[in-house]
């Protein structure tokens, strides 16, 4: 069996300078969050952009969800994926970093393609379903308490054969750590066990940036 490799700081230079280029509001993004101090891990890494921004160039998506989007990084990177007449919905509860980005999306002339609901993700999922909204994607990536929540409410917003696409599922390595037992480590456990049983979706774990998990609605 081949062994994968480990990922070095080096490494992960060596493939980001031969990856595509991040535009230049992305890197305005990442900048401004390096001057948030600790609140800056809330980020998606860069390889997480590429990914998102290639998939959804080859699924032909249109219709996204997205369930936390702190200063914008993860939203821009999909929005640029986006045709013209793509649409994202953006959920989050802080008024303060949603217009952060916004103000990123603007700048990026994206924000046309965007509609940035300010309120608890519970209530705004449960609008959208009372609403019948559907989505060709949906990216998880706010409060690790409520996963299991936002993910029963995406498998009834998206559409067969959608995906759902959920952040921090390795939790820095943690998962593993049988030392490790805080509320936040044991959130991420028990999420990663329940969508394993679950048979309404067919899921990839994979090593990318803090942990993703790809799942497609059967």
């Amino acid at each position: 069996m081949g062994k994968n490799l480990q990922i070095t700081k080096e490494i992960e230079k060596y493939i980001h300078d031969n990856s595509r280029d991040l535009s230049s509001i992305q890197k305005e993004i990442i900048s401004y969050n390096e001057s948030l101090g600790e609140i800056k891990k809330m980020q998606i890494s860069v390889s997480q952009c590429h990914f998102l921004h290639l998939l959804i160039k080859i699924s032909s998506t249109k219709k996204i969800l997205e369930i936390g989007t702190f200063t914008g990084l993860s939203t821009l990177s999909m929005l640029l994926a986006l045709p013209n007449n793509g649409h994202l919905i953006a959920l989050d509860r802080n008024e303060q970093t949603s217009n952060i980005a916004m103000n990123f999306f603007k700048k990026a002339q994206q924000d046309n393609k965007i509609k940035l609901i300010i309120k608890p993700a519970l209530e705004s999922l449960n609008l959208l379903k009372n609403e019948n909204k559907n989505f060709d994607l949906i990216f998880i990536d706010a409060d690790k308490e409520n996963y299991i929540s936002y993910y029963d409410y995406s498998l009834d917003l998206i559409k067969e054969n959608g995906l759902i696409i959920i952040d921090n599922v390795l939790w820095h390595g943690d998962v593993i750590n049988q030392s490790k037992n805080d509320k936040m480590t044991t959130n991420i456990r028990e999420f990663n066990s329940y969508i394993k049983k679950d048979k309404r979706t067919e899921k990839i774990m994979l090593p990318l940036g803090d942990g993703f998990t790809v799942c497609r609605k059967i």
